[in-house]
Formats: C-alpha cells, structure tokens, sequence
C-alpha cells in the first residue's frame, strides 16, 4: 500500500527525467555563409557553408555535437565535408577535409594530393578546433586545387572546380538560426549563371 502510494506519487518526476534524458534538453541550430570568392579557374563564384549543431546546457552531461561542414561552389558539382573527427584523422588534426587522389593537387607545389593531404581546414591555427564551438566568423584555409576541372561532356558533365586556393585563409562570416525557423533556410545559388556557361 505504501509502495503503491509511493509510486504514484514519484511517477511524473519519474518521467520527466526520463524525458530530458531521452531529449537532452538540447537546443538545435542551423549555420550557414554564402560569401563571394574566385574558384580556381578564376571565374567568380558564390561559395556556400552550412553545417546543424546540437547545444546542451552546461550542467548537462554530453557536450554540444555538430555535423561536417559542407563546402559548395556555385556552378560545381564537387562537395567538400570538412570534420573534426577520426574519419578525417589521416590528413591531421582540427577541422579538415582530406584531398583525393587523382581529384586533387597540392596548390603550393602541383603534385598530386593523396587522402593524407590537408586541402581545406577550418580555424587552421588551432589543432584542437572543433566545429561545435565555431561562432560568428571563421578562417577557410584552401591548399589544394583541382586535378581536373571537368569530367565527361555535354549534359553527362560534372564541374569539379572549387573555391581557389589561397596562402591566407579567407574571412567567413557564419550566420546561426533555430532549426526549423524562417531564417534558417539557407541562401541558394544563382543557377542562371551556371545555365549560361
């Protein structure tokens, strides 16, 4: 009798500490930039980053997560995912993207970048950087370029061109909205421009 008393009692506490377990009383975000730049066959082209991330209070056991950051150019059909994990790992350390070989060269020296080449890495000054604490702005180190440009012809085309390398990073400036919300929509590409080439 007690026992039963006690348990109805305790089970709405119960359950909602279960409920913020299951949840984590995380608050998600969308990130985004669209800023103007050079790809590297020197056509100017808008380059778009976007990436989610998970926030969690302080007190909160698990600390904030955040997907790859995706990096695209306008009028490209290459995707760039740079992480901060251990798929990354061969290339180095902080936030990286890995080149491919046979897709891309070393900018600096023009040979052929491998899956141990650092091509593009995020706040590259600071190894330990980590996706989940970017805010507000970021520096894009781009160190590779591509092997080649175009691959297959007329509607079968793929343009594999990207943003140019660069010996200073570029200045991005992030923008950071509630997932789901109006601002969170992220900026399209003008598909015009790609129509006219």
């Amino acid at each position: 009798m007690i026992f039963s008393v006690f348990s109805r009692a305790y089970k709405p506490i119960i359950a909602s500490l279960v409920l913020v377990s299951v949840s984590g009383c995380a608050s998600y975000y969308s990130h985004f930039a669209m800023f103007p730049a050079e790809k590297s066959s020197g056509e100017p082209r808008h380059v778009r980053l976007s990436w989610q991330s998970a926030e969690y209070p302080g007190w909160w056991f698990a600390g904030d997560k955040a997907t790859p950051v995706k990096l695209e150019t306008q009028c490209s059909d290459r995707v760039w995912r740079l992480r901060d994990d251990e798929e990354a790992s061969a290339c180095g350390e902080g936030i990286r993207a890995c080149g491919e070989a046979g897709q891309d060269l070393v900018a600096q020296t023009g040979q052929p970048a491998s899956g141990s080449t650092r091509c593009m890495s995020i706040n590259p000054a600071d190894p330990d950087a980590r996706i989940a604490e970017i805010e507000g702005k970021l520096e894009l180190l781009v160190s590779c370029s591509p092997a080649v440009v175009e691959e297959g012809e007329g509607d079968d085309a793929l343009n594999l061109d990207y943003l140019r390398a660069s010996s200073v990073p570029y200045t991005v400036y992030v923008r950071k909205a509630p997932r789901g919300s109006m601002r969170s929509r992220l900026p399209e590409f003008d598909e015009s421009v790609c129509d006219a080439e």
